[in-house]
C-alpha cells in the first residue's frame, strides 16, 4: 500500500472536487501476484499495472487496425541506422507519485528511469517473463545476460551498455544489433515502464507490494485477492483526447464525447476479484460492477439467447458487444517431467495422444457455447503472421490416440488403465484453479483420459502459486490462455522458444529447430516468406505436442447505460482513464 503522504494528497484532491466522486466499479477474474511490470505476466494484474506504470508510447483509443502514439515522450521515436537506432525526447514535468522513498521531494520522470527500467529485465533474480523483448536485441547487451557473464561475474545493473543510454535528462538512445520491426510495439508494452530506482532500493524484493509510476491512477488501497482500489493520480499531467474517429457509429460517438476532455474522467477504479462465474454475471446483474468483460461461456444463457443480448436486458438499456480477443487458450505439458516430457519416439506418442483426446468442436458447443472458434496455431486471427488457410495436422481422433498408446507400449492392465512402456503405472497430475471453472475443466480433461485409459488426478491452488511453480518446472500439465501484449506472432511463439524456459515457457520446450526459426523470424517483417516459417513453427509444435491447442475466445461483453465511452481495445488490457459514469448513474443503481 502506498504510504500516507501519497495517501493525504489524493485525499486532500478529491474533497476540493466540487462534482460528487465518480467511482467506476470493475471485475477481475483471478487474483493479482505483484504490481511490479518487470515481474507480473497475468492479466489480472498486468491489467492494473497498465494504470500506475507508463511506457514511452501506447495506443490509440480509438484507430482500427491499431496505431501507436506518444505517451511519455514528445513523439514517436525517431528511427535511423537502417532501423537499428531510436532517438527518444521525454516530455517535461512528468512526476512519479509520491511515496518515501522520495524523502518528499517530487520526483521527475527522467531518461534514466527508462535505462534503469529496462536493464532491470535482466536481472536473473527476478526472472523476469519479459526478457525476451531485449535479450539479443540491445548493442552490447551480452554484458548482462545471465548466459554470456563470465563466470564468477554478477549481474550489476549499473553496467553500460551501448545498447540503451540516457543522452541527456530527456533524451533516451536505444541501439539494436538488428532491425526489428517489432520494436515500437514492444516500447509499448506496460514491462517496459517506468520505475524509479528510489522506490525499487527502497523496498528490495517487496517493490511488487509497493507500485509507484507517473500513470493516470495510483494505488490507494489493497485488499489482497479480494478488492484493489484505484485512485486519480492528483499530479497526472494534462492530456486533452483529440483522436479521429473509426467509420462506426460506436467509434465516432465515442470521440465526439471525450473530445478536449483530458484523461482520467473517474475518480476512483474499484477492482473486485470475482473467480467464480456465477457471482461475475450476478453481481453484473445487482448492478455491482459497470461492465463485465467476457461473459463466463458455460453461463452465457443468463445474459445471451441465440447469440443476442436478452430482451429484458435490452429494456434496461444495457448493451452488449462482441469483441473478438486477440488470445489463445491452451494446454500446456512439461518438457523436462520424467513422465510425460522427453523427446523420444514413446514419448511424443504419448502427448500426441493426449492431444488427440481433445475434442474442439465438443468443448466450444458444450462448454463455450459458440463463444470461441479452434484454435490451429497458437496465432488468433488478427494477429500479424495468423494464416487462415492453415488446419492443424493433430484433431480430435481417440481411435488413432488409442493406436498410438497401443504402438509404443502403453498398455491396458486388467483394469483398463495403461501403464508407461517399462511396465510402471501411467499416473498423470494436472494442476488447476481452485473454482467453478477450474472443477469444469478438470471434468473435460478426466473424460479425455478416461477415454485412453490413463489415470489422472488433479491439484487445485490459486493461478498465482500455479505459475510460480510452473517457472520453477515443477508442473507436469496444466491449462492457460495467452492474451496478446502486441499484434504480431512473435508475441505468442517467444512462449515456445526455448531461452524462455523459466520465463513464460511453462512448457519448457527447448527443440533446437524451432529455436533457430523463432530467431530467423525475428529478423524479418511481416510477409508472405515469414509466414512461412511460422507455418514451420506450427508443424514442428504439432509434431512433438509440448502445448494441446484449444481456442481463441469472442468475447462477449455487456455494459451498464450509464457507463459512457465504452470501447473494447486489442491490445490494451483496460480503457479505464477514457470511461466515465453518467450523471444519473447513482440513481440507477442499488448500489
Amino acid at each position: 500500500m502506498q504510504g500516507f503522504a501519497a495517501l493525504t494528497l489524493v485525499s486532500a484532491a478529491l474533497a476540493a472536487t466540487a462534482s460528487p466522486l465518480k467511482t467506476l466499479h470493475v471485475l477481475l477474474t483471478k487474483q493479482e501476484s505483484v504490481m511490479d511490470p518487470a515481474v507480473a505476466s497475468d492479466i489480472a494484474t498486468a491489467s492494473i499495472n497498465e494504470n500506475i506504470f507508463e511506457p514511452m508510447l501506447t495506443y490509440e483509443y480509438l484507430a482500427r487496425p491499431v496505431k501507436l502514439k506518444a505517451n511519455t515522450l514528445t513523439a514517436i521515436p525517431t528511427i535511423s541506422d537502417g532501423g537499428k537506432t531510436y532517438t527518444m525526447h521525454l516530455q517535461h514535468g512528468i512526476l512519479f507519485t509520491p511515496d518515501p522513498a522520495f524523502h518528499g521531494q517530487p520526483r521527475e520522470l527522467v531518461a534514466e528511469d527508462y535505462v534503469y527500467s529496462i536493464k532491470r529485465l535482466y536481472d536473473p533474480g527476478l526472472k523476469s517473463p519479459w526478457l525476451f523483448m531485449f535479450e539479443g536485441k540491445l548493442l552490447g547487451d551480452d554484458k548482462l545476460r545471465a548466459d554470456k557473464l563470465l563466470a564468477g561475474k554478477k549481474f550489476d545493473i549499473r553496467t553500460p551498455i551501448a545498447g540503451i543510454q540516457a543522452v541527456d535528462k530527456y533524451t533516451l538512445r536505444i541501439r539494436l544489433n538488428a532491425p526489428d520491426t517489432n520494436f515500437l510495439f514492444i516500447l509499448a508494452t506496460t514491462a517496459s515502464g517506468a520505475v524509479a530506482k528510489e522506490v525499487i532500493e527502497a523496498y528490495g524484493n517487496q517493490a511488487g507490494n509497493h507500485p509507484v509510476g507517473t500513470g493516470p491512477f495510483m494505488l490507494s488501497e489493497w485488499q489482497r485477492s479480494f478488492q484493489i482500489v484505484l485512485s486519480k493520480n492528483p499530479q497526472y499531467r494534462t492530456t486533452v483526447f483529440d483522436e479521429a474517429a473509426g467509420n462506426d457509429p460506436v467509434s465516432q460517438s465515442v470521440a465526439a464525447s471525450l473530445k478536449g476532455k483530458s484523461e482520467p474522467l473517474v475518480d476512483k477504479v474499484e477492482i473486485t476479484i470475482v473467480e467464480e462465474n456465477q457471482a461475475r454475471i450476478l453481481g453484473f446483474l445487482n448492478r455491482q460492477f459497470d461492465v463485465l468483460e467476457q461473459v463466463p461461456a458455460p453461463l452465457a444463457e443468463m445474459v445471451l439467447k441465440d447469440g443476442k443480448l436478452k430482451p429484458e436486458l435490452q429494456q434496461q438499456g444495457i448493451r452488449l458487444n462482441m469483441f473478438p480477443t486477440l488470445q489463445t487458450y491452451y494446454m500446456w505439458m512439461n518438457m523436462d517431467d520424467p513422465v510425460i516430457g522427453g523427446y523420444t519416439p514413446e514419448k511424443i506418442a504419448l502427448r500426441r495422444a493426449i492431444a488427440l483426446s481433445y475434442n474442439s468442436k465438443e468443448d466450444i458447443s458444450l462448454i463455450e457455447k459458440g463463444l470461441a472458434i479452434q484454435a490451429q496455431t497458437p496465432l488468433p486471427p488478427s494477429v500479424l503472421g495468423y494464416d487462415a488457410n492453415f488446419v492443424s495436422p493433430v484433431q480430435y481422433d481417440i481411435q488413432l490416440a488409442n493406436a498410438l498408446l497401443d504402438k509404443f507400449g502403453y498398455q491396458r492392465g486388467a483394469d483398463g488403465y495403461r501403464t508407461l512402456p517399462d511396465g510402471k503405472p501411467l499416473q498423470l497430475l494436472m494442476h488447476s484453479e481452485a473454482n467453478a471453472a477450474g472443477r469444469l475443466r478438470e471434468e473435460v480433461w478426466r473424460k479425455n483420459m478416461d477415454a485412453l485409459g490413463i489415470r489422472i488426478q488433479f491439484k487445485t491452488d490459486k493461478h498465482s502459486e500455479i505459475i510460480h511453480a510452473a517457472r520453477l518446472g515443477k508442473v507436469q500439465m496444466n491449462e492457460l490462455d495467452w492474451i496478446a501484449d502486441f499484434p504480431d506472432g512473435e508475441n505468442f511463439y517467444q512462449l515456445l522458444y526455448g531461452r524462455n524456459i523459466g520465463r513464460a515457457n511453462y512448457a519448457r520446450f527447448n527443440l533446437p529447430a524451432f529455436n533457430q526459426l523463432y530467431e530467423q523470424s525475428q529478423t524479418m517483417a511481416d510477409s508472405p516468406e515469414r509466414r512461412k516459417i511460422y507455418q514451420q513453427m506450427a508443424l514442428l509444435l504439432h509434431a512433438y505436442n509440448p502445448w494441446v491447442l484449444r481456442t481463441h475466445p469472442l468475447s462477449a461483453d455487456v455494459i451498464q447505460p450509464w457507463l459512457q465511452n465504452y470501447m473494447r481495445h486489442p491490445v490494451n488490457y483496460t480503457n479505464w482513464r477514457y470511461l466515465d459514469i453518467a450523471p444519473d448513474a447513482r440513481q440507477n443503481s442499488k448500489r
